[in-house]
């Protein structure tokens, strides 16, 4: 990991377009990756957490894939869904 925290680093600072906006996207892409994975812990389906959750299947799959655009207050359902909490920290 620390090689390709490296290669972030040093391309952040050669190229400005790749730099702007990276933090925000990897951090939507982690949500969504976290999310999928808990799900995954749990051996539930897309579709078992849209039924818990009363929603679509590709409601689910849009949240996983595209977290950008999530509330905090559907971040927070689907962590109970998941039956996890929300931690924020303000660095």
């Amino acid at each position: 990991m620390n090689d390709l925290n490296n290669y972030i680093s040093h391309r952040k600072q050669k190229d400005k377009d790749f730099a702007y906006g990276f933090d925000e996207g990897y951090q939507a892409f982690k949500i969504g990756t976290l999310l999928r994975q808990g799900r995954e812990i749990l051996g539930l389906t897309q579709e078992e957490i849209a039924i818990r959750l009363r929603t679509k299947k590709s409601a689910i799959s849009r949240m996983e894939n595209h977290a950008e655009d999530m509330s905090l207050s559907t971040l927070g359902k689907v962590a109970t869904a998941l039956g996890k909490k929300i931690q924020i920290d303000l660095l």
